[in-house]
């Protein structure tokens, strides 16, 4: 089949939902896809950040062959070794909480939501979020999140969330009340437009958390697994949650998502209270499994970091070359370029020459390669970056 062939199957069969590009995929490979036409693409926005360590890394392939030839799925009534050591993995790399296994970000954020209503007394119901958060597309997720285009033509929505600006000390605290059960937010809002919570938000959390007997739960759907260069976002602050929930890059391609609780709150969710048919299944944990183990073997945490400097500093370059560039900001490899004009035009652009990017917000380019990048592949997406500006900001 060809590639126009492919469109016309999706417009005839496949729902339009997405707003997709006019790339046609056959194959990943670390930091580089493969269209249809053999066409090579360097992508520095893997899979939505779900190729956090590269497409088709070695070791998670391997891991999955091997798995999948001894057991695929069986049912959560029985226990098997790669659900209780991917949770054994994620909890020492963590604060010791425990781990619920589900399929998606998504679900990891439901899951955290029950958790909050379930552990706390009936008359704490309210959940605080921030506006521009994004937890996921469930309608209790979808609530939480932020943004009111989301919302549109899904209402009435599920009672008892509460909004507040994001890294707005005063309203989080007047929004506080004997009724809240939770605050969720992202450490870094990544949908949102790559924003950074404050050190100090982050501890006004805790301590309001703390004094009202409330969860403080951090979505880490995005930041999890080494992508800020600590294993969780989290981890940059001073502050422990009490819950946070992971997906994305956790299988390394493969849909898997979690929830960890404190172990004295995880123990709210007895049996009947929440499940999932599909989570924690053996092919997705062995994956998950490789992914750890594979962060750690290839001091992927530390390239996170030197990669994510180098990476700021060459965008940064650009903004003395081009005044659509306001800055760039964000932490280990997860970068936003903050525009002063929208940005759909230069992501198809860049396309066009070879490189895949992302706009969110309208406004904010961002770059989020995988943990494996190389500098001479960062010098290559800056190029192409350069190219592209360079040729026009508004076309």
């Amino acid at each position: 089949m060809n590639t126009q062939e492919v469109l016309s199957m999706f417009d005839d069969y496949v729902i339009a939902n997405y707003g997709r590009l006019p790339k046609v995929i056959t194959k990943g490979e670390n930091n580089k896809l493969f269209d249809l036409e053999g066409n090579e693409i360097l992508d520095m926005f893997p899979g939505w950040a779900v190729s956090g360590i590269g497409h088709c890394h070695p070791k998670v392939v391997k891991a999955i062959q091997q798995q999948a030839a001894k057991l695929l799925h069986i049912d959560n009534t029985f226990y098997t070794v790669e659900q209780g050591k991917l949770a054994k993995l994620l909890s020492e790399r963590a604060f010791g909480g425990k781990c619920f296994f589900c399929n998606s970000g998504a679900e990891a954020n439901e899951a955290a939501l029950k958790l909050a209503r379930r552990h706390t007394p009936r008359q704490q119901y309210k959940i605080i979020t921030a506006e521009k958060s994004f937890h996921g597309r469930t309608f209790a997720t979808l609530t939480a999140t932020g943004q009111s285009k989301c919302h549109e033509g899904f209402q009435p929505l599920p009672a008892g969330f509460v909004y507040v600006p994001f890294n707005d000390i005063d309203a989080l605290q007047e929004a506080f009340d004997d009724e809240v059960a939770a605050v969720m937010i992202e450490p870094i809002q990544g949908e949102g437009g790559v924003h950074e919570a404050t050190p100090e938000y982050m501890q006004t959390i805790r301590d309001l958390c703390d004094a009202n007997g409330a969860l403080m739960i951090l979505d880490e759907v995005q930041t999890c697994m080494g992508r800020t260069g600590r294993w969780f976002g989290y981890q940059h602050y001073e502050v422990v949650p009490d819950v946070i929930t992971m997906a994305k890059a956790l299988g390394g391609g493969v849909a898997v998502g979690a929830m960890m609780a404190r172990p004295d709150i995880a123990a709210s969710l007895v049996p009947g209270t929440h499940a999932s048919t599909f989570g924690g299944n053996s092919l997705a944990c062995a994956a998950s499994i490789a992914v750890v183990e594979a962060i750690e073997e290839d001091n992927l945490l530390d390239n996170a970091n030197v990669m994510g400097r180098y990476t700021r500093e060459k965008l940064a370059q650009l903004k003395e070359k081009y005044p659509i560039i306001d800055h760039v900001r964000g932490k280990g490899l997860m970068i936003g370029i903050q525009l002063t004009m929208p940005g759909a035009a230069i992501v198809s652009r860049c396309l066009e020459k070879g490189l895949r990017v992302n706009c969110t917000q309208e406004t904010v380019l961002r770059f989020m390669p995988s943990m494996t990048v190389t500098s001479e592949e960062v010098d290559r997406a800056v190029a192409i970056l350069d190219e592209v500006l360079a040729q026009g900001e508004t076309s």
